[in-house]
């Protein structure tokens, strides 16, 4: 049966089809850049290009950015460069998360710190981001540097601002929104503002592609940090559970933090100073006891409503209701 743009959204595998089918030659294109961008004489680092070639998934960015820019007028070459370098950028943090978090796996393969170590980790992924910047520069204008720049420096402040709360048990939701906005949400908004802006969008469709992009990101992370409580390692392909090792407060223990009574809270509050490999194990009865889990979710997808929401000023196509499809699986955590 065909599928009209009211219909409910379809399961993942059914909405890559429509990916596939939409924009699938776009992404081969994207991808054959990538490849030839990223080569390598040097077999060390050959090597290295492989491994992490197994990281990526769907490419939700580049998948963003090429449906953004069919949705608003058409894929040109120049779109084909940017999601090459907005995969670059993803991997490369991909790359230094997992440094930070001393996590082993990623897509069911070692990590490069645990394959190699923490340096090479660090200078692969600096070489990552070097190279992403050096392949926006080869486009006719300066515009996607400065926004990929701009986007770039706030991944980094979110994750600084991360940093420096990790275990302050009082962590504000204001603020865990704020960390978040930087570290996840801010790479998927340029991915929307740049496939408007080159597909000579007019400014106020720009502005509502880069919105919608950013409460797809946040919804995003908060369906990440659910996973990372509640998920199964290997169905989410990578560990889990480094929020909790790390005292990083996510939605849900913030949440769970603010709702919990006493004596309950104090307990959580002791589990949350001194972490260890059972951490996640003796919080799951907490958890199941609270509204923590659902509040999360509900939140996530009423960030994905938001992003919907955004895509009204487009005119009706196969792109957009991808795009709205999208969206929800974001917030349900199917990418």
């Amino acid at each position: 049966m065909k599928r009209t743009a009211g219909d409910p959204p379809t399961n993942a595998p059914g909405v890559l089809a429509l990916v596939e089918e939409a924009i699938g030659a776009d992404l081969l294109d994207a991808e054959g850049i990538l490849a030839e961008e990223l080569h390598s004489a040097d077999p060390h680092v050959a090597n290295i290009l492989q491994h992490v070639s197994r990281f990526r998934g769907k490419r939700l960015r580049p998948m963003l950015l090429l449906l953004t820019a069919d949705a608003c007028g058409g894929i040109r070459h120049e779109h084909k460069v940017l999601a090459a370098v907005v995969e670059m950028i993803h991997v490369a943090t991909l790359v230094h998360d997992d440094v930070l978090d001393e996590a082993d796996t990623r897509r069911h393969v070692a990590t490069v710190n645990a394959r190699w170590n923490n340096e090479t980790s660090v200078l692969f992924g600096d070489f990552l981001f070097t190279h992403s910047f050096h392949l926006a520069a080869s486009l006719s204008t300066t515009h996607a540097c400065r926004a990929i720049g701009r986007a770039t420096n706030m991944v980094c402040e979110g994750e600084l601002s991360q940093i420096r709360e990790r275990g302050n048990l009082d962590l504000t939701e204001e603020t865990y929104f704020r960390i978040i906005g930087g570290k996840t949400a801010e790479l998927c908004a340029v991915c929307g503002e740049l496939g408007a802006h080159y597909a000579n969008a007019e400014r106020a469709v720009v502005t509502a592609m880069e919105d919608y992009a950013r409460s797809l990101g946040l919804a995003f992370q908060i369906a990440d940090d659910v996973l990372d409580l509640t998920g199964n390692e290997w169905s989410a392909g990578k560990s889990l559970g480094s929020d909790l090792a790390k005292q990083k407060l996510t939605l849900p223990i913030i949440r769970l933090l603010a709702t919990a009574g006493e004596p309950g809270v104090g307990e959580i509050r002791q589990l949350l100073a001194h972490p260890d490999e059972h951490t996640r194990e003796k919080l799951a009865p907490y958890l199941e006891r609270s509204d923590a889990v659902q509040y999360s979710v509900d939140r996530a997808l009423q960030l994905a409503a938001t992003a919907r929401r955004h895509l009204e000023c487009l005119p009706d196509s196969r792109s957009r209701r991808i795009l709205a499809e999208i969206a929800e699986f974001a917030a349900r955590r199917q990418f």
